[in-house]
């Protein structure tokens, strides 16, 4: 029987486990059961908290269809807010290792601020065609791969509703698209709404579906229309769930650094699963 908490940051939903005595064995198989939202728990991924003695714990996440995510923005603050209710550290500060790199952060009530990595491979205003029709495109890596679409510079492409438009089609195609080849990428629509206010829709690679928030997206989203749109941080960015996370950055022409995303990390119930160890 496998003791977990259910989290949820902004409705991005997460299976989290203490993971320090190695009761997971093979995380990916594990995910892709727990995962699943008809016959298992349902969630976007699986948090498994390891030791480490560089920080409070180690993160190690896995996506929905077992394959080993990068950095995860909103599983990252929910995995801070399980370790402080299991009892791995005390107080608003932590910190944790994740994919070699330390991340820090504070926790105030149900909000979680996470200290994130600067931005790399940053391209902006590239033309992808899809289905033999050009799109403008932007792509950055906030420690997970994200491709930009902005519906003003796509007439049409998510008309006449942005909340109400299919996107699934459309994000699968550019998830496997030959611009973001071998590895992917998640891809965000975005609706700018004000200086400092965007509305998202990501589609996941990993869940292969929209989810109701992305942070490393929200945070990529946030970037991008600072460069393009003259948004200027803190930026308010209205998730999928209806729940906003807010993206607080320094921004020097195209340096971004000092990246921070916060918002709330719930824990939604306590429970455990019956689980055989084994391989996929």
């Amino acid at each position: 029987m496998i003791q977990f908490s259910k989290m949820t940051g902004a409705g991005n939903d997460f299976v989290a486990v203490d993971n320090r005595e190695s009761v997971i064995r093979d995380a990916s198989r594990f995910a892709v059961v727990a995962c699943d939202r008809r016959f298992g728990i349902g969630a976007d991924g699986i948090l498994l908290v390891g030791k480490s003695d560089k920080a409070d714990f180690e993160m190690h996440y896995y996506n929905a269809d077992g394959s080993h995510g990068g950095m995860c923005g909103n599983g990252g603050r929910c995995i801070a807010m399980f370790a402080r209710q299991i009892g791995i550290f005390g107080g608003m500060k932590f910190s944790f290792v994740a994919l070699g790199h330390l991340y820090t952060g504070t926790i105030d009530g149900e909000m979680v601020s996470l200290r994130m990595k600067d931005p790399s491979s940053l391209w902006l205003g590239d033309d992808v065609s899809v289905a033999e029709k050009k799109m403008k495109v932007h792509f950055v890596n906030t420690g997970s791969p994200h491709c930009v679409i902005f519906e003003d510079e796509n007439p049409g492409l998510l008309a006449p509703d942005f909340a109400a438009a299919d996107i699934h089609v459309l994000g699968k195609t550019l998830r496997y698209h030959d611009r973001f080849a071998p590895e992917g990428t998640n891809v965000n629509f975005v609706k700018v709404l004000g200086i400092s206010s965007i509305a998202i829709r990501t589609y996941e690679r990993g869940v292969e579906e929209e989810t109701l928030a992305c942070g490393t997206g929200s945070i990529a989203s946030a970037i991008v229309s600072a460069m393009l749109k003259n948004c200027i941080s803190p930026v308010k960015v209205t998730t999928r769930s209806g729940e906003t996370l807010t993206v607080s950055f320094f921004a020097n022409g195209k340096e971004i650094s000092e990246i921070s995303l916060r918002g709330k990390a719930v824990k939604v119930f306590d429970g455990s699963i019956d689980y055989e160890q084994g391989e996929i």
